[in-house]
């Protein structure tokens, strides 16, 4: 099995957001890679949020799979792939492709075919029903990132986390999403190892999301595994229990 692992962010996140996460893989001798979606490469956060790049509100899904890709292909060797959120979807997509040797979906928004649920589109509502929202970023307030994405979080650690590597996501990607543009994959074509992750208190990808992409999965004729975390909300790579996230995920790699 590959001794290289890509850490593949989510949206309204930079790479940073991996800062804990990554230590256990490379305390176990992985070599760990965080690429950055198209237009961030260079920037930080407080950059970011005080000026989009130009044309980041209209990134699509299939961009940012393309420039993962090519990032991929630059490694010495094709690598295992942990994504979060819509890194978990990108992750999939991936693994569609025939990118990646393995791959672990951490509460991944939802692949094509899935009809999401009245916890995930009063989520997206907002970004939705935006003016323009197709071509515009969203950034979560600071409120709303707590009580959406890490309400399992302490709040001083939500807010120190919103105050280093929060950033607006491109609102286009929600749109494909909500529409499965370009976010279908066919389970048939996996040949690589996936793991898909729930978190019981995710107020943005659900359980019953995780659940479904997982029941669409099980078409592969490849392995492909399910783990649940009580408790924890869609930030549970960097809340506390993180570390049973990340030591589930290197055990499962390890028992490829």
């Amino acid at each position: 099995m590959s001794k290289t692992i890509v850490l593949i962010h989510g949206a309204w996140v930079t790479p940073a957001s991996w800062a804990d996460f990554r230590q256990p893989f490379e305390a176990a001798g992985y070599s760990v890679h965080t690429p950055t979606w198209p237009l961030l490469d260079g920037f930080t956060a407080a950059e970011i949020n005080a000026a989009p790049p130009a044309g980041f509100g209209a990134l699509t899904v299939g961009k940012v799979v393309d420039h993962l890709q090519r990032f991929i292909e630059t490694l010495p060797e094709q690598p295992i792939l942990i994504g979060h959120s819509f890194g978990g979807l990108y992750t999939q997509l991936l693994l569609d492709r025939g990118v990646g040797v393995a791959g672990a979906a951490i509460n991944p928004v939802l692949i094509g075919g899935i009809v999401p649920g009245p916890t995930t589109l009063t989520a997206a509502l907002p970004i939705l029903a935006r003016p323009n929202g197709w071509n515009r970023p969203y950034a979560f307030t600071r409120e709303r990132w707590f009580r959406r994405f890490a309400n399992a979080a302490p709040r001083a650690l939500s807010d120190a986390a919103y105050d280093a590597y929060v950033i607006p996501a491109p609102g286009r990607i929600f749109y494909q999403a909500a529409s499965w543009i370009g976010t279908g994959i066919d389970p048939r074509r996996r040949t690589a190892p996936l793991l898909i992750t729930e978190g019981a208190a995710d107020r943005l990808v659900t359980p019953y999301l995780s659940r479904a992409a997982f029941n669409i999965q099980k078409g592969s004729p490849a392995r492909t595994d399910y783990a649940a975390f009580p408790g924890m909300s869609h930030f549970l790579i960097a809340e506390p229990g993180w570390e049973r996230v990340a030591r589930t995920v290197l055990d499962w790699i390890q028992d490829l």
